[in-house]
């Protein structure tokens, strides 16, 4: 049986996590929630939490539809969660992190700030499989369909467990009962909202986030994602590449 931890960055009241808690238990998985206990959105792989004396809280949860599942709230946030996930704090090392549904798409480069995916990809630099799933509900969503996204990450998560251990896939869901498939695609060069100043006062500042007024770029997650496909990234944990840095001599003194 599947070892899955089930967090996410909308924090442990979310529906979104519900669904996918309910949906990887009735697949048979081994589950457990550990989520943050407040709203941690755009806290890409920090491990800050709120201490006291050196300990971190976590607080036992009765999550509905969910009473057989053990559940946690965590004075921290995603990445901090599976980080001490993998050190044990909720028991035998996950086999799987498995992170949202999140309220809104990941997807382009900005996935950098995302704490979704930091939960994922903290999990994957631990030693599991990772799997962010995000549900594409724009701005002012209508209606919130969960299942979708939950159901296609059930679907993909065979996929990734036949990948090597520590690999990290990143998933994007149409906010509707269905889509036209799944499709792997590069992240765009951009996220498909942005970060703006809305407000700067007298020792404070205020940002919006609004949508991006460019067309996303063809053939990537984001552009595929408004086609009405699922999207799948691979992404890395951690990885260098060569600069071509040539050390030179020390300037004369």
């Amino acid at each position: 049986m599947t070892r899955v931890l089930v967090t996410n960055d909308d924090g442990i009241e979310a529906p979104g996590l519900h669904v996918l808690a309910r949906a990887a238990a009735s697949a048979g998985h081994d589950v457990t929630v550990a989520a943050p206990e407040r709203q941690s959105s755009g806290a890409s792989a920090s491990i800050t939490a709120g201490e006291e004396e050196g300990r971190i809280a976590i607080e036992r949860r009765t999550l509905p539809g969910l009473e057989g599942v053990p559940a946690f709230a965590v004075r921290g946030g995603p990445g901090l969660i599976a980080l001490i996930a993998a050190h044990g704090a909720f028991g035998e090392r996950f086999d799987v992190v498995l992170s949202g549904v999140n309220h809104g798409a990941n997807v382009g480069r900005a996935i950098l700030h995302s704490g979704t995916v930091g939960a994922a990809l903290t999990g994957g630099l631990n030693g599991a499989w990772g799997l962010a799933v995000s549900l594409d509900v724009g701005m002012r969503p209508e209606v919130h369909e969960w299942q979708t996204g939950a159901a296609t990450a059930l679907q993909v998560l065979p996929f990734l467990m036949t990948l090597e251990r520590g690999s990290v896939v990143n998933l994007n869901v149409p906010n509707a009962r269905s889509h036209r498939g799944v499709r792997e695609a590069p992240l765009a060069p951009f996220g498909i909202v942005q970060t703006t100043l809305s407000e700067r006062g007298e020792g404070h500042i205020r940002l919006a986030v609004e949508d991006l007024p460019n067309v996303p770029h063809p053939g990537s997650d984001a552009a595929l994602l408004a086609e009405g496909y699922a999207t799948l990234t691979g992404i890395e944990p951690v990885s260098a590449r060569s600069v071509g840095f040539q050390e030179k001599s020390p300037a004369p003194t």
